[in-house]
């Protein structure tokens, strides 16, 4: 196949952007009719919520596949390359299969109005996890939930990580208005797992399973984890008790995404999975999801954290704290202008002596003169590189091998920084 035809299917997706964001079913309803319901072959789990959306998908398919089963995972944003949304048994899908996939969907009627990008590679996904006839897709949300593409699947198990403001444009101004619109992949009779912790959220989220029958069960209510010697931990669950167990990514918050994984599993197992302690201890602990938290390089210490909003931000910096105690820390951070950037930024830029201000490609982005004002009261060192490749470069350049260099405020921030460094092959440090 020509190079040409991959990067035409994707120039003609990106141009897709030019639609927004368009919240409904109708028109990924139609998609799917016309390729003979391709979500309707396989099991699925689908994960809507703020933060940890990625982390559990990732943890999930990587015991399933494990456990022996052929796996399918659905996420967005992509950090490099498109096909790293769409992956089966842990691995991107081929350019070759992109164009195949999106050739499908072009092919059939998408109803009275043009499909979104997302709309577009949500069927796309769909329809190659049943062309590789996949046993189980781990599908996450892109926005919300009651309206998100995504929801035409019946799942086995429905996850809700934690809920935060955020899109409040879409989803609404208060924690209780978005738990509704997150709430909205809760299907009858399917069970439901939740680590929301605000009053109004689980009251919400209760409602709305009781309403639709399906068993909820609760992270500190129905499981819990306790914290043990050697970074591991023992879960305490439903119908199980497993102890020494340890997840392959850093960060305190990883025991809560741990605890939704592994009570997933619980019900996945109800539902007669092949699934041992064995599989789910190893899938857990080799898990690996790019972007987050993610150590790329020893000398100096560099790593990369999307931290694309207000609760990953603050968990980002207690990090920082906490294990760079003592290391002088560069932040290189971009933000997007629907975020709340002022309280994003005083969360990263704390345990920081030096900001490089940058600006991702996409459109969104918030200008690096916006954040410059807002981090003056904040931080003495600031410097704007407004190239995201140049930033990162010139942040490692100007650090010392026992200083640190922090990637973070978007996703897409933080792919373009993995490509530079990609590019880069590894000059720019000692792993």
């Amino acid at each position: 196949m020509p190079a040409t035809a991959y990067t035409e299917c994707l120039d003609a997706m990106f141009r897709m952007r030019r639609f927004g964001i368009i919240l409904g079913l109708s028109t990924i309803t139609n998609i799917l009719d016309g390729l003979g319901n391709p979500q309707q072959t396989f099991s699925a789990i689908h994960i809507a919520g703020t933060n940890g959306k990625g982390s559990i998908a990732s943890a999930l398919a990587t015991i399933l596949q494990i456990a022996g089963y052929r796996v399918g995972l659905y996420t967005s944003p992509h950090l490099v390359r498109f096909n790293e949304r769409i992956c089966i048994d842990g691995t991107p899908i081929s350019d070759d299969a992109v164009v195949a996939s999106w050739e499908a969907v072009k092919a059939v009627h998408h109803g009275d109005r043009e499909p979104t990008f997302f709309e577009f590679s949500t069927a796309m996904a769909f329809y190659e996890f049943a062309r590789r006839h996949v046993d189980y897709a781990v599908i996450e949300t892109g926005m919300g939930g009651r309206m998100d593409a995504t929801n035409v699947i019946t799942p086995t198990v429905s996850i809700i990580t934690n809920i935060s403001l955020e899109h409040k444009n879409y989803l609404g101004n208060t924690i209780a208005a978005i738990s509704g619109e997150k709430a909205g992949i809760i299907k009858p009779g399917i069970p439901v797992v939740t680590g929301v912790t605000q009053k109004s959220a689980r009251a919400v989220i209760e409602k709305t399973a009781a309403g639709q029958s399906a068993p909820l069960f609760m992270k500190g209510r129905d499981f819990h984890v306790r914290r043990t010697a050697d970074d591991r931990f023992s879960y305490f669950g439903m119908d199980h008790r497993w102890a020494g167990m340890r997840t392959g990514l850093m960060g305190n918050h990883q025991l809560d995404n741990a605890s939704l994984t592994l009570a997933a599993c619980e019900l996945i197992m109800r539902g007669h999975a092949r699934l041992s302690k064995d599989h789910i201890q190893s899938g857990l602990a080799q898990n690996r999801w790019p972007g987050r938290l993610e150590v790329v390089s020893q000398k100096p210490y560099v790593i990369l954290d999307g931290a694309h909003n207000l609760m990953a931000a603050r968990r980002l910096g207690r990090y920082l704290q906490d294990a760079l105690a003592g290391r002088r820390i560069t932040m290189v951070a971009g933000i997007l202008e629907d975020k709340p950037y002022e309280s994003i930024l005083k969360d990263l830029v704390a345990p920081c002596s030096r900001l490089i201000i940058t600006r991702a490609k996409i459109d969104r982005s918030l200008p690096p003169e916006t954040l410059e004002a807002a981090a003056r009261p904040l931080i003495d060192d600031i410097q704007i590189i407004a190239d995201v490749g140049d930033a990162v470069r010139h942040a490692i350049a100007t650090s010392r091998p026992e200083d640190a260099v922090c990637v973070a405020g978007s996703l897409y921030v933080v792919g373009e920084a993995k490509a530079a460094l990609e590019k880069s092959g590894g000059a720019l440090f000692q792993i």
